[in-house]
């Protein structure tokens, strides 16, 4: 593994001084913690960059963005998800359901959430098409196989698949490799956790082929109580590398089986005194007995397959072009007490003479789904000027359906009964055009217009099948002014668009959302000192935002809510200060606001004015420490503070999450031979080091009771929550062949 310095930043910082000012601003931040904004990290070679060209912006562009290489995310890379690692990044709120990073975990970006966050895998959408939803569980230990990421925050470039209304997260995968070589990692850790890893690559054969491949196994008991997971993957990419073309074939996925937690804790007491409790599976017995079912899992397994061939016309023109295929398949399964007939589909029974319309089931939902299409793009760069048009057809289909498999009484079930089988189509359709021109030399320009037409159908969302089209026109602009070699400023205004999801149709909220963003930034760069502050204005339109309840299956549900806005501002720097010592702080301060808030309490529509959204906090802040004590080395100190934030829309006080403020310690140190074993890297992690108790995510609901005084309508309020681990470790062990 490399270290984060490598010898040209070395001597760079052994010649330059650091800014006292700067130095001072950052040692402000140091409880708090984060990556910086910077150039992108150089690859193995230019030519896989084309891959991710068309949807990736520069410092020439008037967009805030965090670039993360392969190389930074290694020392943590001990088996928790993509998420997890990117927890330090600006205005990043993570969550993890099981507790402690491994199973299913999501982040939020700005206070939107993952079905608000643009994701592309080489440009290829990875969205869930009807939920938006992204889904790293089902490719556990993804990150070994990426060779860079890019975070644009707001609404960014135009990209593919799902308008990004908080930020849009595209990953490149490994770069080919001119060497042939290997790894094998291995790491173990807290709630019987372990990650197995092997990795190889041929290297280029006869300087034109390249075969790489990588197999990985995650295991975890989790922190909350039967919260196990097991994650099985794979990634295997073949390269032919050309004097003009570049053509990479890859197939990659996994499979997970978890013990479902996603029903959080109501019960303060629990949440007090037995934090680790899972209801999920719960149920009485014939003699009274609380047990719980050993089967309540959630089982998927994804399969991708790519295609892309970029070619190099000529100096100043290339084209990429990539088809795709994604196959998910998979259930989860419910122990279902005293659940009545009517809702599977079943029939009363007569049971000792007497009619039974209710008794325990176990069922099963699955959804299966194709996903397949074609993205492209032509680049031409020449002198000041540089153009980009491109565009994607996709489609879905899926199909859901669900089956009773066991009934308390097994006369009116028969094996493999379904009480309800729908299935949905989607079109996205796209196109683009971006530019970025030098009109002086310290004046250049951005233009970006993107057509997106997306139609959706489905028969069985609502009593009334859906089959909507939307068009949608998604303009950009900005302008970048550089001032002197050392600063630049940016501002930019970018407009999106964003269809309803599937869920959206089933609460009742299909009215399609518009974002208006407003982004101003300075971006300085002196010697070893980076600043980025960037603020942003951006205005909602019928914005679905959560409600904090959660459906019966432990999705968010959302409600529109008019018009609402985000008002914040973000600073990250990265400060070298020796060349044994760095530090990475970020803070973003936000006010993210519902305007003229309606809510119906106690029988009544009222007015709320305006409310704070749910699962906005007002303060983010993170800091990263690193020191470099001897070569091969690396020590950091990452901390992480979120603000108190509320889980609704009415600024109830028993919908608040608490703030939280946590520190993780990580380690790593690289041992170099000389033998069939180039390197020996031997990694720690611990997490919560301070054994911290706090809850990261929960929910929020509430519902009219007209029962405590017949004629009355009282609303009563509820609120769960998803607690997170204290102190708890990964450490691991990687040979480099």
């Amino acid at each position: 593994m490399k270290t984060l310095f490598n010898s040209k930043e070395v001597a760079k910082l052994q010649r330059c001084k650091v800014a006292k000012p700067l130095l001072s601003l950052s040692l402000s931040f140091i409880g708090v913690a984060a990556f910086a904004q910077q150039p992108a990290a150089q690859d193995t070679t230019k030519l896989d960059e084309v891959l991710v060209q068309a949807v990736r912006v520069n410092s020439k562009t008037p967009v805030t963005f965090s670039n993360i290489s392969k190389e930074e995310l290694a020392p943590r890379n001990l088996g928790q998800d993509i998420p997890v690692l990117l927890n330090y990044l600006p205005s990043v709120v993570t969550t993890t359901d099981a507790g402690n990073g491994i199973g299913y975990t999501s982040m939020r970006v700005r206070g939107s959430d993952a079905s608000r966050i643009n994701v592309t895998l080489n440009g290829i959408p990875y969205n869930d098409a009807e939920s938006h939803g992204t889904f790293w569980v089902n490719m556990g230990d993804f990150a070994s196989s990426v060779e860079n990421i890019q975070l644009q925050r707001g609404v960014g470039t135009s990209t593919n698949g799902a308008g990004a209304f908080g930020a849009s997260l595209n990953l490149l995968t490994d770069a080919f490799q001119k060497k042939s070589s290997a790894e094998l990692s291995n790491s173990f850790g807290s709630y019987n956790s372990r990650k197995h890893t092997v990795k190889f690559s041929t290297g280029l054969m006869n300087d034109h082929f390249e075969i790489a491949g990588r197999l990985s196994n995650i295991e975890s008991d989790g922190y909350i109580d039967r919260a196990a997971s097991s994650l099985k993957s794979y990634f295997l990419q073949g390269t032919y590398v050309g004097k003009t073309t570049l053509i990479k074939a890859l197939v990659f996925g996994g499979n997970e089986k978890t013990y479902q937690s996603w029903n959080g804790l109501e019960d303060l007491e629990k949440l007090k005194n037995d934090r680790t409790y899972n209801t999920s599976g719960e149920y009485v017995d014939e003699n009274g007995v609380t047990r719980f079912y050993n089967n309540e899992t959630d089982n998927y397994q994804q399969d991708h397959y790519q295609l892309h061939w970029n070619e190099k016309l000529t100096e100043n023109w290339n084209t990429n072009l990539a088809v795709h295929y994604t196959k998910g398949k998979g259930y989860y399964e419910n122990y279902r007490d005293d659940a009545d007939f009517v809702d599977y589909g079943l029939t009363p029974l007569t049971v000792n003479g007497e009619e039974v319309s209710a008794a325990d089931l176990i069922t099963r939902k699955w959804l299966d789904n194709d996903f397949y299409g074609t993205t492209f793009s032509t680049n031409y760069k020449k002198d000041e000027l540089s153009v980009t048009v491109g565009g994607a057809w996709n489609k879905y289909e899926g199909g859901h359906y669900g089956e009773v498999i066991w009934s308390q009484f097994s006369g009116n079930v028969r094996p493999g009964q379904r009480y309800y089988n729908d299935d949905a189509k989607k079109t996205d359709f796209n196109v683009f055009g971006k530019i970025n021109y030098q009109l002086t030399t310290a004046l250049g320009v951005y233009g970006d217009m993107q057509y997106r037409r997306v139609n959706y159908s489905a028969d069985g969302v609502l009593v009334d099948p859906v089959d909507d089209t939307f068009d949608f026109y998604n303009p950009k602009a900005g302008l970048t002014f550089t001032v002197n070699d050392k600063n630049t400023l940016y501002a930019s205004y970018a407009r999106a668009n964003r269809e309803p999801r599937r869920d959206d149709y089933e609460n009742g909220s299909a009215k399609p959302e518009t974002l208006n963003d407003f982004e101003l930034g300075w971006r300085f760069k002196s010697g070893r000192t980076l600043v980025n502050i960037n603020g942003y204005y951006m205005r909602y339109k019928d914005q679905l935002v959560l409600t904090g309840a959660l459906n019966d299956v432990g999705s968010p549900i959302y409600t529109n809510s008019g018009d609402s806005y985000r008002l914040g501002v973000e600073l990250d720097a990265t400060v070298y200060v020796t060349d044994k010592l760095l530090l990475r702080p970020n803070v973003a301060v936000s006010s993210n606001k519902n305007l003229d808030f309606f809510f119906q309490r106690d029988g009544v529509l009222q007015n709320l004015g305006n409310t704070n959204i749910a699962f906005s906090p007002n303060v983010v802040m993170g800091n990263a420490i690193t020191v470099l004590p001897v070569k091969g080395l690396q020590a950091s100190l990452l901390s992480k503070f979120v603000g108190e934030q509320y889980m609704g829309n009415i600024d109830s006080d028993s919908s608040k999450l608490e703030s939280y403020f946590v520190n993780d310690f990580n380690i790593s140190y690289e041992i170099t031979t000389n033998s069939f074993v180039k390197s020996i890297v031997l990694s720690g992690l611990v997490n919560n080091i301070f054994d911290y108790k706090y809850e990261s995510n929960g929910y929020f609901y509430t519902y009219d009771d007209d029962f405590t005084n017949p004629g009355t309508i009282q609303t009563i309020e509820g609120a769960g929550y998803y607690p997170q681990a204290g102190t708890n470790f990964l450490v691991g062990a990687t040979l480099k062949f």
